[in-house]
């Protein structure tokens, strides 16, 4: 029998392509069901790699994995119980005030529109009088018979037979809007079940994450484990950074919201306040303007100059955050480009939801790190950042001394 040292690839047959369109047609058509699975794993998989090295530390001094997975799922338990409790009384409060507040902002907002839906009335009345009047006066000057006035002049149309009013399609504005709102809360059971399971789905992975990545990786082929081995490594020293990071960052928001807050609002309400603005610091761009909006509807409700101190304040903290939080607390190596996050966030919330938001910046990151592992050192292997760079400045005619690309 002879051995070919070079033998060819085996070709897949016809069917095997068959198979494999077929598949991943039934996985478009069921990725709306899936959805809610896949995000689950995946932030299982991103929380399991934060903790993972304070379980690895606390398991040199206890033996194994149980014991530190338990002490540390039995800390936050407490930790989010506590907060829960803390601020259940004053998050009643503001969302009381908010409530009541709601219908007085709706009533002054409809006042101006109505003013100005009587008095485009009035003037279309006014002008129809006087076109009226100009083709009479023609009508006399021509010495043709005289076309009644009222005849003429038709009955001003109602706003709601030719054109929707501006109040009217405020109107549909808020209640879409408010079905949004609906909606949301209609599927937050399913978010709360997601977040459960992922809860229980990091606890069992923390006590026993062996079989998980042996699993993963028993679907490659041998020859790609080395790689697999070297992504799932630089995937499992970025991610405690970045949500170390993210952590710190979210209470230093939150503490700074509550400082600047409690002399406006009172304590309770800036401890409300700076929880909020403390959470939705995980959602990167997007989370200081949704975090500003209940202090604004608060802010609204005191009147006088209250609104402009609060847009003021964060204003404040979202420009400290800009130029403080993230260059120096975030690690250097996890810069990554704005609109990559972007573009990042609207792929994850059109494929996962709200929920997807919290995973767009690491998946940026992990994105580029299978980039860097398996393409660019097969296909770029002697291109460096500076050659890039350089070849970036060139195309964009920034460079001109550097020379043409042949």
């Amino acid at each position: 029998m002879l051995n070919n040292p070079k033998a060819e690839p085996a070709q897949h047959s016809i069917s095997f392509y068959v198979i494999m369109g077929v598949a991943l047609f039934a996985f478009i058509k069921t990725f709306t069901l899936l959805s809610p699975i896949l995000l689950s794993f995946l932030l299982v998989l991103l929380l399991s790699f934060a903790i993972n090295p304070v379980i690895s530390r606390m398991r040199a001094l206890t033996g194994g994995r149980k014991i530190p997975t338990g002490l540390v799922a039995a800390g936050l338990i407490t930790v989010i119980a506590l907060v829960g409790w803390s601020s259940l009384g004053p998050m009643k409060s503001s969302v009381i005030k908010i409530s009541n507040a709601v219908p007085g902002y709706w009533e002054n907002l409809q006042k101006p529109l109505i003013k100005m839906e009587q008095q485009a009335i009035i003037f279309e009345k006014k002008l129809q009088a006087e076109v009226s009047t100009e083709i009479a006066r023609e009508e006399r000057s021509e010495g043709k018979p005289e076309t009644n006035p009222r005849m003429a002049a038709s009955p001003p149309p109602k706003p709601s037979e030719n054109a929707k009013s501006l109040r009217s399609r405020l109107n549909e504005m808020v209640q879409d809007l408010l079905g949004s709102f609906t909606a949301v809360a209609f599927n937050g059971a399913q978010i709360l079940v997601v977040l459960i399971t992922v809860f229980f789905g990091v606890v069992f992975m923390l006590m026993n994450p062996r079989p998980v990545f042996g699993a993963m990786l028993s679907l490659l082929p041998e020859e790609h484990h080395n790689k697999a081995v070297i992504v799932l490594q630089r995937i499992g020293k970025f991610v405690p950074g970045w949500a170390g990071a993210t952590l710190l960052g979210m209470i230093i928001i939150g503490l700074l919201v509550f400082l600047l807050m409690w002399p406006i609002f009172g304590f309770m309400d800036a401890l409300v306040l700076g929880l909020i603005a403390g959470l939705f610091e995980a959602i990167p761009f997007l989370g200081p303007i949704f975090s500003a909006l209940p202090a604004l509807l608060l802010g609204l409700g005191k009147g006088g100059m209250v609104p402009m101190w609060v847009l003021f304040a964060y204003a404040a903290v979202h420009a400290l955050e800009n130029n403080v939080i993230l260059p120096f607390i975030m690690a250097r190596g996890m810069k990554l480009h704005p609109l990559a996050v972007i573009f990042s966030m609207l792929l994850c919330m059109a494929a996962f939801g709200v929920l997807g938001l919290l995973v767009a910046a690491p998946l940026v990151a992990i994105v580029s790190i299978v980039h860097d592992e398996l393409y660019r050192k097969r296909f770029l292997p002697s291109v460096t950042d500076v050659d890039l760079d350089r070849l970036a400045g060139i195309a964009l005619d920034e460079n001109p001394s550097a020379g043409k690309v042949i």
